[in-house]
């Protein structure tokens, strides 16, 4: 399937005269009232603000859960800041000149993650010079979409885990997300079978790897889980095996969902030429931002292939509003920057009884704490 050009996204209008003036970035770290790991209870987030030419100043983030905060804002502060000084405000044609640059140093991961911090602060910055929101400045498709539940629960005992299952009944969900790959396999059989008992037949259930199988280990409990009726597997090998996906892809009976992991638009080809994916994950953080994002979006589009994205529902609720097709966005319970603490504002989406809206807050209208005052 070839889009018409009026439904890609390389259209949206971030086109402006003004250039990068300064580039100022500030650590964050929350803790995080579900820990998603017992040994890993904090986050970490990188606040970066953009300067323009024009007295326009954007806040961006870069994010990153566990480990690599100091690398990504080490990145920011010396190589990208003196690159884009001087260059244009306009994060489209910004964004190809800055990954070229930094190539040598890696094509995705530190990379793309700190360019993020760079290219949602030029999305902003373009919004607000335009007093329109993200989901306005790119082309709102609808105003609302589908929400699903999801937990990073392997390490909840099973009533935790039950617990957390009727919460997500309770807030009006119709897809749940939950982890799997214990030890034994029995034990995510009973894991998985105590969801379905709570969700019942008629919501969708949805289990993730977190890439912890290898390709006999994936075959095995898939065979074993498929009987729960299965919406999708989630990363159930190493998010860089494209040969293990496309084994793995040619037998299963579950649809496969990966892209967490991967950090260019380049990587989502690979796995969907092998063929090793059915349904796409983009973290619009780990991509690089909104600008690849938006590209990599147009690339499943294309090729018919469903879209999810991962996690940041405050950014991946309002790109969720532009798609094509109406896409679920990703809800950890306890785990948005409002729970964590770290907006200094209201948000600028809010979740009820399943579906997500957006406030129209000029930009991305993420204002994390401790950013200037008076800066909107």
């Amino acid at each position: 399937m070839t889009l018409p050009t009026d439904q890609l996204h390389g259209a949206a209008d971030t086109r402006t005269d003004a250039t990068v003036v300064g580039v100022t970035t500030t650590p964050l770290t929350a803790s995080m009232p579900r820990p998603w790991v017992p040994d890993a209870p904090w986050l970490h987030v990188i606040r970066v603000e953009v300067e323009c030419s024009d007295g326009t100043v954007g806040s961006g983030l870069s994010w990153t859960p566990t480990i690599g905060a100091a690398a990504v804002r080490a990145l920011i502060d010396t190589d990208i800041t003196t690159f884009v000084r001087g260059r244009s405000a306009d994060p489209q044609h910004l964004w190809p000149e800055l990954w070229r640059h930094l190539h040598e140093a890696g094509g995705g991961g530190v990379t793309t993650i700190a360019m993020a911090g760079i290219d949602t602060a030029l999305w902003d910055a373009a919004g607000i010079r335009r007093t329109a929101s993200l989901v306005d400045l790119i082309g709102r498709r609808r105003d609302s979409v589908p929400v699903y539940g999801s937990g990073v629960n392997l390490h909840y005992p099973l009533d935790e885990l039950v617990a957390q299952a009727e919460r997500w009944v309770a807030a009006g969900y119709d897809a749940v997300k939950m982890k799997v790959g214990k030890p034994d396999i029995a034990e995510d059989v009973d894991r998985v079978a105590a969801v379905r008992d709570v969700i019942g037949r008629d919501r969708r259930l949805r289990i993730d790897a977190n890439q912890r199988w290898d390709l006999p280990t994936a075959q095995a409990a898939i065979d074993r889980l498929s009987e729960f009726d299965l919406d999708w597997i989630e990363e159930p090998l190493r998010a860089d095996d494209t040969a293990g996906y496309r084994h793995l892809h040619g037998s299963c009976t579950v649809p496969i969902a990966l892209g967490e992991n991967l950090h260019t638009v380049h990587r989502f080809r690979d796995l969907l030429d092998a063929p090793g994916v059915d349904i796409v994950q983009p973290n619009v953080v780990r991509v690089g931002g909104i600008t690849p994002f938006l590209e990599i979006a147009d690339l499943a589009a294309e090729r018919d292939v469903p879209l999810a994205p991962h996690l940041l529902p405050e950014l991946s609720g309002q790109l969720a509003m532009v798609l094509a097709a109406e896409t679920e966005v990703e809800a950890v319970e306890e785990a948005d920057l409002t729970a964590l603490g770290l907006l200094a504002g209201p948000a600028p989406v809010r979740v009820d009884s399943g579906r997500l809206t957006t406030t129209g807050a000029p930009g991305c209208g993420i204002r994390l704490v401790g950013s200037p005052a008076g800066r909107s």
